[in-house]
């Protein structure tokens, strides 16, 4: 059985773990290997998230494993890491105008379709519509992409990360409405 909580802390070493395996069996299929390997640069565990208490992981009571992680913010940063400095602004934004950022969401490779990130996305939406947010934005991997069009997500436009040696990363900005137009 799936359980979630915020993560803490003491789960930073697992979850880096987590994400670096995911990266480089999930995106298998959807980018090249040196586009793989750039993706270490351009994604990865953001410890604010879990600082201001918003990020969710998701675990198997069998094994006790991390079965994923992902989380939200009411921060202007969209995506990347602690280690992405030029992408990251910790302004915080008005639920009232600007959209929640759905953040840093990984499926430990022996999870991946079997809920981990519908459960993560469900969180994270609630929360976030809880705090006063009307709208959800993310910037999606290739790979990500089928299961936030599942979750009601649009493309809003495709860019080109900049990775290490000039190798691309070509992401999705997709957004949602988190509540019904009146």
């Amino acid at each position: 059985m799936l359980t979630h909580r915020l993560a803490t802390p003491d789960d930073l070493e697992a979850l880096r773990d987590v994400m670096a395996q995911a990266i480089a069996e999930l995106q298998k299929g959807f980018l090249t290997a040196e586009q793989i390997a750039a993706s270490n640069a351009v994604m990865g565990l953001d410890t604010q998230l879990v600082a201001d208490g918003t990020y969710f992981v998701i675990e198997d009571d069998e094994d006790d494993r991390i079965a994923g992680c992902g989380g939200w913010s009411y921060r202007a940063t969209l995506y990347g890491g602690d280690h992405s400095s030029d992408l990251r602004d910790p302004a915080p934004l008005d639920p009232a105008v600007d959209a929640a950022r759905i953040r840093a969401m990984y499926t430990h490779p022996d999870f991946a379709r079997r809920g981990v990130g519908r459960l993560i996305m469900t969180l994270c939406e609630n929360a976030a519509r809880a705090a006063g947010f009307r709208r959800a934005e993310m910037m999606a991997t290739l790979s990500g992409e089928p299961l936030y069009r599942a979750c009601g997500y649009t493309p809003i436009e495709h860019v080109a990360a900049p990775g290490p040696d000039g190798v691309a990363v070509p992401l999705i900005r997709m957004g949602k409405p988190l509540v019904e137009r009146a």
